[in-house]
């Protein structure tokens, strides 16, 4: 009798624990490109309000955070500017077989918080009256990249390199230009455009023809659940509707 009892009592303790497992909130680490940390902290929010679990985001460039990661950092998913270092997370077998996919294409601004000084085009870099301009470091972020092949390509390069403040990531080029250690930079339209306000300052939207294509990419890293599910969410109509408010093109 009391073998059965026993029996019983670690049945329904199993049954419990079984319960409480899946009514329990997942947490989830996942790696973001600075250029995409406002889009994708509204996604998660509603992931989170959705499902219950918790995403911790944590944001850099994407070439520092490619470092990280094959060191071992402890991140579920990746979200990267560009497709060189999911790829190579995938050709080094870090990431999970089959998880790639491009969830937006960046758009790159020559952008200043004042209104009238950048006249939808590039003269003020030939002609204007200003001392720094920013831009992210082209060997780490894409974007930087980006800046670098538009001056290039108006053979602007060299002449204004005396001038460049470079950041680490687009994030901290955004923050020499918003804090106003530089006049203007090259940033992400992301950086400037929220859905349903007007966009602070002037503009040069560039024309893409001028530089790569920005294909940004997100790998999973680890199997979870709640990662995959997060990940999938990131391509529901739901979501892809954010990102396009965030001035990113979809693929």
């Amino acid at each position: 009798m009391k073998t059965l009892r026993l029996i019983s009592t670690l049945a329904m303790a199993c049954l419990l624990m079984l319960s409480t497992g899946k009514m329990m909130a997942d947490e989830i680490r996942v790696s973001v490109a600075s250029n995409f940390t406002e889009a994708i902290k509204s996604i998660a929010g509603r992931f989170e309000a959705t499902t219950g679990h918790k995403v911790i985001l944590i944001s850099g460039s994407t070439g520092k955070q490619y470092a990280q990661i094959i060191n071992g950092a402890p991140f579920d998913a990746f979200f990267a500017a560009d497709t060189k270092r999911p790829k190579l997370l995938d050709k080094e077998g870090i990431a999970l077989p089959g998880s790639r996919f491009t969830y937006a294409i960046g758009k790159v601004i020559l952008w200043s918080p004042k209104a009238g000084f950048v006249e939808n085009n590039i003269k003020v870099l030939e002609h204007g009256d200003f001392r720094h301009l920013a831009i992210a470091n082209p060997k780490l972020a894409p974007y930087g990249k980006a800046a670098q092949e538009v001056l290039q390509a108006h053979r602007l390069w060299d002449a204004q390199r005396g001038r460049m403040v470079r950041g680490e990531n687009i994030g901290q080029a955004f923050q020499f230009v918003k804090s106003g250690n530089a006049e203007l930079g090259f940033v992400a339209y992301s950086q400037v455009k929220r859905p349903g306000h007007p966009i602070e300052g002037s503009l040069w939207e560039v024309p893409q023809a001028l530089y790569s294509p920005i294909e940004q990419q997100a790998v999973l890293l680890k199997e979870s659940d709640t990662a995959r599910a997060f990940m999938l969410f990131v391509k529901s109509d739901e979501a892809l509707d954010i990102i396009r408010g965030f001035g990113y093109g979809t693929p």
